[in-house]
Formats: structure tokens, sequence, C-alpha cells
């Protein structure tokens, strides 16, 4: 794929209506190059936010997650370069969430004396509930195929990340993407099926 031009003397890429357009049709090459792309630029900025590398990880991976439904769902950016002002500002409203989430924890965990525990559980405690197996695999057997095989590899036949990168030919910082993506949709699916009980 070709890359985006570099004006001279500057170290931000232009992006163009054409770019955009590939990111919003999912172009496999586009995502990785946009992940890697900013993937650092993210890093960096939330590395001096957060305490925590796990928190930097989610918040990078939700903000990719963000950018790519916004630009599918309302049809594009209307000024395509300015894609990386939008994917700065998406990053600011994740950070803000989890300040706030962060603050609320705090408070509470204050006034009961004791950790609070997350609302809801994760797909990783999900999908090893024994309970509730039979919405998982309902669950499971919605999702796109990718994301199916994606969940199944890693959370059922346990396989290394190394391998699954292997067998998707992808690399493990987009691996992450794809899997916080698939883990997003399994999750939306899962509470789905949960409210329809």
């Amino acid at each position: 794929m070709e890359e985006p031009c570099l004006p001279s003397g500057r170290n931000r890429a232009h992006f163009d209506r054409e770019y955009v357009e590939r990111l919003q049709a999912g172009d496999f090459d586009t995502e990785r190059h946009f992940t890697r792309y900013f993937g650092d630029l993210l890093a960096a900025k939330l590395r001096s936010r957060l305490r925590s590398a796990a928190l930097v990880d989610d918040a990078k991976q939700e903000t990719f997650l963000r950018v790519l439904v916004a630009l599918r769902e309302r049809g594009g950016l209307e000024t395509p370069e300015s894609l990386g002002a939008f994917v700065n500002a998406v990053c600011n409203n994740v950070l803000f969430e989890i300040y706030r989430r962060q603050s609320k924890l705090a408070s509470h965990s204050s006034d009961e004396g004791e950790d609070v525990a997350q609302d809801r559980p994760d797909a990783e405690t999900v999908l090893m509930g024994e309970e509730t197996q039979a919405r998982v695999r309902q669950v499971l057997s919605e999702l796109p195929p990718k994301d199916k095989d994606l969940l199944n590899a890693l959370f059922m036949e346990e396989l290394d990340k190394d391998e699954i990168c292997r067998r998707l030919g992808v690399d493990r910082s987009y691996l992450r993407v794809l899997l916080h993506r698939a883990k997003a949709r399994f999750r939306a699916g899962f509470l789905r099926e949960e409210q329809s009980v």
C-alpha cells in the first residue's frame, strides 16, 4: 500500500480522502498503517497521563476502535486532512472517561473502605464462566467469522499470541487491535443476550 505523503520539513503525515475511504472500507493494509502510525503517537501521549501500561494499551485500542467506528457510521470526515486532530480528540474523550471512572472508583472505595470490583465482567471472564456457556456459544455464533475464529483461537484453543499472528499474517500490534475489536463486539452481543433473558 502507498504510504500517505509526508510533507517536506514536517514530521506528520498528510492524509487524503482516498486514505480515509480505505479506512472506512476496512482495508487491511490501511488499517495496519493507521494503527502503526498513530500507535506511537498515542502511546507517548497516554504514557504521560496514565500510570499503568495496561491502561495505556486499553486507552489506545479504545481510541482506534472509536475512530474506525465513527468513520464508518458517519461516512467519514468532511476534511480528511483533519484525521490526526480527530484521533487526538477521540483520545482526549477516552482519557476523560478513564479519569471520571477512576475518580468514581476512588470515592466509592474510600466510602466503602474496600476494593471495588468492575461493574461488568470482561470478555475473558465471561468466556470462562461455566454457567454462561450456552449464551457464550450463541453470541460467538453471531459474530463475524474473523472475530469468532480469533476469540476461539485465543480463549478456547488457548493458542499463543505469536501463533495466532502467524495464522493471521499480522504483527502483535495489529493483533491487539483485532482482539480489542472482537472483544468489544462479543461484549456488546453478550450484554444484548443477557438483557433478552
